[in-house]
């Protein structure tokens, strides 16, 4: 499979793949980020949750370990160059997804964590004989990462993913 490489990590010589890096909601494609974003740190002041970080060159990142994005939009204001909502409806296509393998639940650990901490109710679990297993509605899921940080065994990640006719797994 051949990854595409932007300019900063060519130079340096970064060919491996790293963690995928989550900018701040409706932050236009990352190619256009990179080159029109300023690195001012407007958008970073003004995050309510102060999931808003600066990241590799200083570039803003969303640290789901800090909290969840209650897309309140504050980042947008102040974003003079247009790396952020410029003509963009949605936030972005991230949705939760369940490491199974690493699910306290999934393992018949009773934990409910992610249900209680999720917004929209996107997680839930279905009534069985045995500890449930966390079931997702990734169409009602809004990618706010509320469920990341409280997860104990780091279980939980957003992915970028359609978001057109998903169905509740």
């Amino acid at each position: 499979m051949i990854e595409s490489l932007d300019r900063r990590r060519f130079l340096r010589a970064e060919f491996t793949s790293g963690r995928a890096v989550v900018r701040p909601p409706w932050s236009i494609p990352e190619t256009e980020f990179l080159d029109r974003c300023t690195r001012c740190g407007e958008c970073i002041e003004q995050c309510e949750t102060g999931i808003l970080e600066a990241g590799d060159g200083g570039f803003p990142e969303v640290n789901f370990q800090r909290g969840e994005c209650s897309f309140c939009r504050a980042c947008i204001g102040r974003c003079a160059p247009g790396a952020i909502g410029q003509h963009i409806d949605s936030p972005w296509t991230l949705r939760a997804v369940l490491d199974s393998s690493t699910c306290l639940a999934a393992r018949g650990v009773l934990c409910a964590l992610c249900v209680d901490q999720c917004p929209t109710r996107a997680i839930r679990f279905l009534p069985q004989r045995a500890i449930s297993i966390p079931r997702f509605d990734l169409s009602a899921c809004t990618g706010c990462g509320a469920c990341i940080a409280p997860c104990p065994v780091s279980a939980l990640s957003l992915h970028a993913l359609p978001t057109e006719n998903i169905p509740c797994t």
